[in-house]
């Protein structure tokens, strides 16, 4: 069950099912939506109904298929302005990409997975699972377990709870205690690797994106494929990356709180560490 399906009452259930014909990825029937629905026919219609009503959803007669809606497009365009790090963070990545040459990621836990917000291609693109807007898991990415390092113990243990521990690779990490060592070093390191854990040939290194109180706000990541790059040759830009991470910290800071933000370092501070104060 979804954490939009377990919401209560009749606006967490319109929920679900709008997430539910989102999730397909391309228009769909209502038969389809039915069909993996446990929800009786008339009630899941209803709910079809209203969302399309009120702009949610979009309804093509011809073809007979429900697409998210324009008011669900201007939503989503307000809170990827308001409520995500990617128009802080867009000239940090935009040069790091530069820079480079490879893929950057920008992301955010959503509910104990990743959440991309933005992504820039490498000079010489190739096809992967990362995409600004899609969820992928947090326990065998890059940003992922940069994020989930940082976390409070608490939160951390919820978190690791909701993790599916399906080994997409021979590298993946299957249990919570095989991840918990590694999680260890991130917090010492400031900086994760993906070994190919979720996609055969494709590594990345990552650093979190901190708060002032060293919690997590986000990831960056820089990404290659195996075909051109190693690990040792990405953990070289460890350094450029963890200033990139800074950098996005301290402008989110002055966004959120313009009046209270705290001055930018010096050259002298700028280069040290960021990690919690109770590891």
């Amino acid at each position: 069950m979804s954490v939009v399906e377990r919401n209560d009452g009749t606006v967490g259930k319109a929920l679900a099912v709008l997430d539910r014909i989102a999730s397909y990825g391309r228009p769909v029937r209502f038969g389809e939506v039915l069909a993996t629905s446990d929800m009786p026919k008339a009630t899941l219609y209803r709910f079809v109904q209203t969302l399309t009503n009120q702009g949610m959803l979009q309804y093509d007669p011809e073809r007979q298929t429900y697409t998210p809606g324009l008011r669900l497009v201007r939503l989503a365009h307000a809170a990827w302005a308001q409520s995500s790090l990617a128009p802080v963070a867009r000239p940090h990545i935009d040069a790091l990409s530069a820079e480079t040459g490879e893929t950057v990621h920008l992301a955010q836990l959503d509910h104990a997975q990743v959440l991309y917000v933005d992504k820039r291609n490498a000079r010489d693109p190739v096809e992967m699972f990362s995409q600004a807007g899609k969820v992928g898991p947090a326990y065998c990415t890059g940003v992922g377990k940069a994020m989930l390092a940082f976390l409070p113990e608490t939160e951390l243990q919820t978190a690791l709870a909701q993790q599916s521990w399906h080994r997409f690779t021979a590298a993946t990490h299957g249990t919570a205690d095989a991840l918990k060592a590694e999680l260890a070093e991130i917090r010492a390191d400031g900086l994760s690797f993906d070994r190919e854990e979720h996609e055969t040939g494709i590594v990345c290194v990552a650093a979190p994106i901190l708060n002032s109180h060293a919690r997590p706000l986000g990831a960056l990541s820089v990404t290659g494929t195996t075909r051109r790059t190693d690990l040792e040759t990405l953990s070289r830009l460890g350094p450029r990356l963890q200033q990139a991470a800074r950098a996005i910290a301290r402008d989110v800071e002055s966004w959120l709180f313009p009046q209270s933000a705290s001055p930018v370092p010096t050259a002298q501070n700028e280069g040290a560490p960021h990690v919690r104060s109770d590891t």
